[in-house]
């Protein structure tokens, strides 16, 4: 259980990095679960943080 959980969690972390990278909208996120959420919108400012100081481009 917890490993099904935890994997789902980093495929929302990953998911929201991929969309950070992409350069799309937080807005965007399609996740409603709390947790979810919470793990995409880090991802999300994870690779926006890297796409700034020039990690990506």
């Amino acid at each position: 259980m917890r490993r099904q959980k935890r994997d789902r969690l980093g495929r929302a972390h990953s998911n929201g990095y991929q969309a950070g990278l992409s350069g799309k909208n937080k807005e965007n996120c399609p996740y409603q679960n709390t947790d979810a959420k919470s793990e995409w919108l880090g991802g999300w400012r994870e690779a926006v943080t890297d796409r700034n100081s020039g990690l990506f481009k």
